[in-house]
């Protein structure tokens, strides 16, 4: 026996305070995982002075602070993001606006199946596993719906105008590797496998049919969202995502995609999903999301004071690149250029920025968004005048109107700017 043995350990004040600690810590994790809360376990949740509290210990998912209420609007068959409450160009997967047409679905991804067949040389049916056997891809794009538009009341944010658009990071396969992989002609634009059919599991069996081209250049086989996989109010644990196109192309919970020489004319491409022109006709396959910018701050229900004021917003093209916005503070009577925040991405959200000094009077704010492609965001008189026609529909991208009011109230003009 050494002399060290026969001495009883010593007991430091350390020692004492770090297993006092760690019991501690035992103690309030096991309170927990059984259900109790902070104030019942003799932990206030808001205490006076948190530099003389133990903290709450580290937990399996983090979570929003009780103090930060975002939250989506829901409806029967949507919720929209609250974008007057975002910073950044990237939407927290859990306030990513939903569309749904016969609600989510549950999917278990140990049985999900793709099928590839029609004018292919090798149908072929692809597990999630064979899925993420291909090199994967990822990218910053947003998605919006083609209905993204309301107005009507002064009492309208950001998020009840146009929040049926958010902005992730999609990771999956590129569906070019997988048209090779099953053989499809890569040059069809007429004719044989000129056109695929994808159709989603979900209830409503949601179908729409895409030109190939699309899939030959940008489209996603998505799993991942933001870094994880799918939510299920997203499309887990597989979508379609077609960077800049209409947001009910990018089918969700995707299981069968099907190639042929034509349209398939289904519900969501001939009753829904086209619009009234002039003259009584009909468009359809209006793919393209057209360019959009909103200021998100000043925007109701915020209530500002007079003198400098960062005006914000974010701005967008399915077509490509932003290239400029523009801002008007006196009703659209001239136009200042406003700073475009990098990253400037193709088809994604950018955020904008203006400085301005507000001296009190009403006054009417806009902004105008240009893109790549030289398209400038019009005025809703315009919109009216092209389609002839002012009972809504599809593909409305309206410059939108905030009034500030002398007692720094914002609200929204219902007419916008004609």
């Amino acid at each position: 026996m050494t002399e060290s043995d026969k001495q009883p350990n010593k007991l430091t004040r350390r020692t004492l305070l770090g297993g006092a600690a760690t019991a501690a810590v035992a103690v309030v994790q096991t309170s927990l995982a059984k259900g109790a809360t902070f104030r019942q376990i003799g932990i206030p949740e808001t205490p006076d002075d948190p530099t003389r509290q133990m903290g709450v210990p580290p937990g399996k998912v983090g979570t929003r602070s009780k103090f930060e209420t975002l939250a989506k609007n829901p409806s029967d068959i949507s919720s929209r993001s609250p974008l007057q409450d975002f910073h950044g160009i990237i939407t927290p997967s859990d306030l990513h606006f939903e569309r749904h047409h016969n609600g989510v679905p549950a999917i278990d991804p140990n049985k999900y199946e793709l099928l590839i067949h029609g004018q292919v040389e090798r149908p072929t049916v692809f597990s999630l596993a064979d899925l993420k056997r291909f090199p994967s891809v990822s990218r910053i794009v947003f998605l919006e719906c083609s209905g993204n538009f309301r107005t009507g009341k002064e009492t309208m944010s950001p998020q009840d105008i146009c929040g049926l658009t958010s902005q992730s990071e999609w990771t999956g396969v590129l569906l070019s590797t997988l048209f090779r992989e099953v053989g499809v002609n890569p040059g069809a634009t007429i004719g044989r496998a000129s056109w695929f059919l994808a159709e989603g599991g979900d209830s409503a069996l949601m179908t729409r049919s895409i030109p190939t081209r699309k899939g030959w250049d940008d489209a996603i086989i998505a799993y991942a969202q933001n870094g994880e996989a799918l939510r299920p109010e997203q499309g887990y644990p597989v979508r379609l995502f077609l960077p800049g196109w209409e947001g009910n192309t990018s089918v969700k919970w995707l299981r069968r995609i099907e190639l042929g020489d034509a349209p398939w004319q289904t519900r969501e491409e001939t009753s829904k999903y086209s619009e009234v022109i002039k003259n009584g006709k009909v468009r359809q396959f209006s793919f393209d999301i057209d360019a959009r910018s909103i200021i998100t701050f000043p925007a109701y229900p915020a209530q500002v004071q007079k003198g400098w004021i960062e005006i914000r917003g974010l701005a967008w093209s399915g077509r490509g690149r932003v290239s400029r916005v523009d801002v008007s503070t006196d009703a659209g009577k001239s136009w200042q250029l406003a700073q475009l925040q990098e990253p400037v991405l193709d088809k994604a959200h950018v955020r904008f920025r203006h400085l301005w000094h507000w001296n009190g009077d009403a006054t009417e704010i806009m902004s105008r968004v240009t893109d790549e492609t030289g398209y400038i965001q019009p005025t809703f008189a315009q919109l009216i005048e092209a389609r002839g026609t002012d009972t809504g529909g599809y593909h409305l991208n309206p410059i939108t109107v905030w009034q500030l009011k002398p007692d720094g109230r914002v609200l929204n003009r219902p007419e916008n700017f004609r």
